[in-house]
Parts: C-alpha cells; structure tokens; sequence
C-alpha cells in the first residue's frame, strides 16, 4: 500500500513517519531538543530552529529506514509538512525541507495545519472510533474542545481565551520552583498531595464552552506567596483538580449539546492522569467510547501529521510550493 512521509517541526520536537493509506504507522521517529530549553523555563524559538535544522535530515532518514524504503529516493504517494500553527523558524525548516524533497522525488506535498494533526490521532490507534466525535484537544498552546461530524469536519465549540492548559502548567511550576516541562512534575506531584488543602476558585463558570486558565495561575501565586506552611504536593493537586475540573465541566456541556458516540483526548496535556481518569470516567456515564491516546501520540509527531495529510492530499490536493509558514493558522480557516 502506497505511503506518505510525514514531518512534523513545530515546536521543539523534529519528527518524521512512514503512514499507509489505511493509518497504519510504519516508522515513527522523534527527536526532542527539550534538553536546551530547561535551564530557562520555557521554548527559546532560535535554539529550537538550529536544532530542527541539525536533526531534521537525519530523522526523515531514519523514519523512511525503518519504514524499509531506500531514504534516496523512498516509493511514497506523497509528503505531509506542519505548516502551522507554530514557531516560525521552526515551520519554515520542516517546510522547506518538505518541498525539497517533492521536487527531488517528484511527488506532491500538501501543509497541515497542526491542530488539524491531534484530531487525526485517534485514528491511527483506533481507526474504528466511531463518528460523530468529541476531542478535547489540551496542549502547551492549545486548548479547545471541538465536535467531529467525520474525517476533515470538525468545529470548535470553545477555546481558551488567555493560557492554555499546558501553559499554565509550565507557569505554575515555574513559581513553585519544580523546573521545566511543568506537566510531568506536577501530575507526580499531586498524586501525594491532597487539593482541599488549599481551595481554589473555579474559573468560567457560566461562560459557555470557552476556556480560561489564566486566573487560575494568579490564584495560585496569591494563595501560596509568603505560605511556608503549605506542602508543594498540596498545592500541587489543588492545582490540577481544579484545571481539570474546569476542562471536565466544559466538556460535560459540549456532549450534553452535542450527540456522540466517541470521545476522545488529544495534546500533550492527554498524559495527564486527572484528566485521563475524568475522561474516561465521564464517557462510562454517558455510554459512549473513550479513546485515550498511548503517551507516544499525546506529544507532538508526524504520524498524525501524515494522517491528516492523507486525508487532505486526497480531498484538497497538493499545495502550491509558493505555501508559507502560518504561525498563527487557525483551526477555524481549515476546511
């Protein structure tokens, strides 16, 4: 069955994968320059475009390798790119490599919008979740719940409208000193801990379906500032009950409006437990399939990069090689 090559380097991950037209992933490589950015709490956008630029040959190489083609000139139907949204220096690196290899190879390629990318990896686990269905996509940049009718046919019911889930994440930790990423470190964190120690306000309420995380972050400044006494574990689950408290109650909302026969997780917050059990939890109530995605497709990847492009090569075609990096693509404009 004929293959596309995925790239995926939007953030800092540089990522490659060999998908069949029927989602089956024959390689997935991804190559982390996590490691550069810890020291000061957050992405640096040039380092993370110096290493997409170092790594990104030899990851493709990889993936095509594993995937058993000749990295020279692989037998592929076609390339799918990350076009945004991102960092643009690290767009325009997968980008441009991207449209190297089309003209060297002489096959199409087609730019995905990221977003677009997440709600396509549920399929490469579970290509027989059915439709219609309800992702809660949570990432260090995104938060947004969005109804699914079928491949390609999505509408985004609400969204944040300050920090993301992941980014609130990352902020808290930092004021709590626990280091960069914030997620992993918290979520272990708040296993031990116990959130009544120290209520928190919940956010959003009656707002509708949109998201805001940002109040959140400034009650956890102004509740432990100057508090010795509070156990960082504590403080810890607090947090996360809340946040995922909110991104349960919004999601509760949007099934109760919508009806569905799958929900599913999706974004690099999906690793989180609290939120893994929430969602599974709810979906038993409401009698419909959960999918939580394995923790290698939380994080970004180009297997779901090459799964939305299948899907966009067949319906939309390639793109034009003039296709620039859209920072700032939002999910709304993909159609």
């Amino acid at each position: 069955m004929e293959c596309v090559l995925g790239i995926e380097t939007s953030c800092d991950e540089t990522a490659a994968a060999v998908v069949t037209g029927d989602l089956s992933i024959r390689s997935s490589v991804v190559e982390s320059s996590i490691d550069q950015h810890r020291d000061v709490g957050g992405v640096v956008p040039e380092l993370a475009g110096r290493a997409h630029v170092a790594t990104i040959s030899p990851v493709v190489a990889r993936a095509l390798g594993e995937a058993g083609l000749d990295p020279r000139r692989p037998a592929i139907a076609g390339i799918a790119v990350t076009s945004g949204p991102g960092l643009v220096g690290s767009l325009l690196v997968g980008l441009s490599f991207a449209k190297a290899l089309a003209l060297a190879w002489d096959v199409p390629y087609v730019g995905v919008n990221h977003l677009e990318g997440h709600l396509f990896a549920p399929r490469l686990e579970a290509p027989g979740l059915a439709w219609p269905l309800m992702t809660l996509l949570v990432s260090g940049g995104h938060s947004m719940i969005v109804y699914q009718r079928g491949p390609g046919e999505h509408e985004v019911l609400g969204e944040t409208v300050d920090d993301a889930a992941g980014e609130a994440y990352d902020k808290v930790a930092r004021w709590l000193g626990l280091g960069y990423p914030g997620g992993p470190v918290i979520d272990h964190l708040a296993r031990e801990g116990v959130a009544a120690n120290l209520p928190l306000p919940r956010g959003m309420l009656g707002e509708g379906l949109d998201l805001s995380f940002s109040g959140l972050k400034t009650a956890v400044v102004r509740a432990t500032e100057g508090r010795d006494d509070l156990a960082l574990a504590d403080v810890a689950a607090a947090f996360q009950a809340t946040l995922a408290e909110q991104l349960l109650r919004k999601l509760r909302a949007a099934l109760a409006a919508h009806e569905v026969r799958s929900v599913a997780l999706a974004g690099g917050v999906a690793a989180n437990s609290a939120l893994r059990e929430g969602v599974a939890s709810l979906a038993t109530e409401l009698g419909v399939t959960a999918h939580l995605p394995a923790l290698a497709f939380c994080t970004d990847n180009a297997a779901m990069i090459a799964a939305a492009g299948i899907h966009r090569l067949a319906h939309g075609g390639a793109s034009p090689l003039s296709l620039s990096a859209r920072p700032n693509w939002d999910l709304r404009e993909v159609a």
